[in-house]
């Protein structure tokens, strides 16, 4: 806490000359492993939650589908942002933007503003609709990549389906 009102203050300067201001930032306000836990707790359940209510308000008629989306999007930005505790958010940053995942958290971020912008401005359900499933998609495939192998494992899974179908 010391080091975050230091840094606030202004009175952190005498070390900072060669890291920039997200190092800087990110040292200061470093949480301590259990604060680190219930804050990737809290927002992973608060994602999970938000998810299952935008399923659930999708029979609503006429507005279901605009608070199944709203839900959806903020389910999965909770979900995604409940990692940053766990690692930091610099951390969190840089392995979404590593060669291994870089491609599916492009799809997967874009997904999620493609459909709020279908949903709210372009007012298209069936872009929407595909954008959701995108969305789902996308991020299941972001999720794979942290698991060693699961991506080679869903391909090779997927190759096998589709080389029986088509025998």
């Amino acid at each position: 806490m010391d080091k975050l009102r230091a840094f606030l203050d202004g009175r952190d300067h005498g070390n900072n000359e060669n890291r920039n201001v997200l190092q800087v930032a990110n040292e200061a306000s470093t949480l301590g492993w259990g604060t680190r836990v219930k804050g990737f707790i809290a927002c992973m359940v608060i994602g999970i939650v938000c998810s299952i209510l935008g399923v659930c308000c999708l029979f609503i008629p006429k507005i279901g589908i605009i608070i199944f989306i709203v839900f959806y999007t903020f389910g999965n930005v909770c979900s995604l942002v409940s990692t940053m505790f766990l690692m930091g958010p610099i951390n969190q940053l840089k392995r979404m933007c590593d060669k291994t995942r870089a491609f599916a958290t492009i799809v997967m971020i874009t997904c999620l503003v493609l459909t709020l912008c279908a949903a709210f401005w372009w007012k298209i359900f069936a872009l929407t609709l595909l954008f959701v499933i995108l969305q789902v998609i996308a991020f299941a495939w972001y999720g794979l990549s942290y698991i060693p192998f699961a991506r080679d494992a869903v391909l090779k899974f997927f190759s096998m389906l589709c080389s029986k179908c088509v025998k």
